[in-house]
């Protein structure tokens, strides 16, 4: 795939630092893996691919997106650049976690440039053995800033409506920068392949010691997997935004969806959430087929939703998931 890449060093940078990531975690996670390019606005923009496995043992589904996006020729745009990669896995066993990794560079038109890191464990039936090895993992890719970046965590990932989090272990770093820019570089680069080694490590502990799964497991994995469909499509910032600032990475926007969820569980919620939400929710549960499985065209339909969603209650963008601080790309993403 060929896209124009942006001029600014330091997002040339950020871009071999993304694609390196996603190099190494395809090699730990092993064979089965599809490449996708995509280009934003015929690539004059950039563009990204992603790594996915659709399914089949020893994964449920997977994603490794990277993405990089500029707007070098629009000088009127506050945003300069942003690139990312952004990792899903949810493995096949109910027993093995699945694992959200984010880490992105921005860069403003006025040369500010920050980092934002994101690293979740999310298990179906938890393990405290794997938890407590996850957040060791986090507090050795962090160190000082390990405080403040599961704080935010917990903040981002917590489902008001459902009073319960995503996950059991947590970070979120946002508009991180220092006045070394190589230091923080290689900061963000540790911090990402710390984070897959200790997620390889744990998943292939599980695989290998994986046995059929009782209905029980299954079943709760199916209930885990609805709650994370649900935090993603009704309160991740991060998918919304990239929604509705363009439609031309949908499937890769929303590659982190499980395959199979509880349709009558999601339902269920809709009183839950506070207004104008239950008619998004309403609207998600159409798009849902009875079987619960989540393809291409359920993906689409969810994305068609929200833009309709958001495009008549704009307000709405303020019960969405935030840590401390709101991004201004995110901010100013319907501009």
């Amino acid at each position: 795939m060929i896209f124009t890449a942006s001029q600014s060093t330091r997002a040339a940078q950020a871009y071999d630092l993304v694609q390196a990531l996603q190099a190494h975690f395809k090699s730990r996670l092993g064979a089965g893996f599809t490449r996708h390019d995509w280009l934003r606005d015929g690539g004059r923009h950039g563009g990204g691919s992603r790594q996915t496995h659709g399914g089949g043992a020893p994964f449920n589904r997977a994603s490794l997106n990277v993405s990089h996006v500029h707007y070098d020729d629009e000088p009127e745009r506050p945003l300069a650049s942003a690139t990312a990669l952004s990792c899903i896995v949810h493995p096949l066993p109910p027993r093995a976690p699945s694992l959200h990794l984010h880490v992105s560079w921005t860069e403003l038109k006025t040369g500010v440039g920050s980092w934002r890191l994101m690293a979740d464990l999310n298990p179906s039936l938890p393990d405290p053995a794997d938890t407590a090895r996850f957040r060791e993992a986090l507090q050795r890719a962090s160190g000082p800033l390990f405080d403040a970046g599961a704080k935010q965590g917990d903040r981002y990932f917590h489902i008001p409506a459902l009073d319960r989090h995503r996950g059991v272990a947590h970070f979120y770093l946002e508009q991180y920068h220092t006045a070394d820019e190589a230091d923080d570089r290689a900061f963000a680069a540790r911090f990402g392949g710390t984070m897959i080694d200790a997620y390889g490590d744990i998943l292939q502990a599980k695989l290998s010691a994986a046995a059929a799964p009782t209905p029980a497991e299954t079943a709760a994995q199916r209930a885990y997997h609805t709650v994370y469909l649900f935090q993603v499509l009704t309160l991740d910032r991060g998918t919304t935004s990239g929604l509705l600032v363009h439609d031309q990475n949908d499937l890769g926007i929303l590659g982190s969806l499980p395959a199979v969820v509880d349709r009558a569980l999601f339902a269920s919620w809709v009183a839950r959430v506070p207004p104008p939400q239950a008619e998004l929710v309403r609207a998600l549960v159409d798009a849902i087929p009875t079987s619960g499985a989540i393809g291409d065209q359920e993906k689409l339909a969810f994305c068609k939703a929200l833009r309709a969603h958001y495009v008549k209650h704009p307000s709405a963008l303020a019960l969405q998931a935030r840590g401390d601080v709101v991004p201004p790309t995110v901010q100013s993403h319907g501009r």
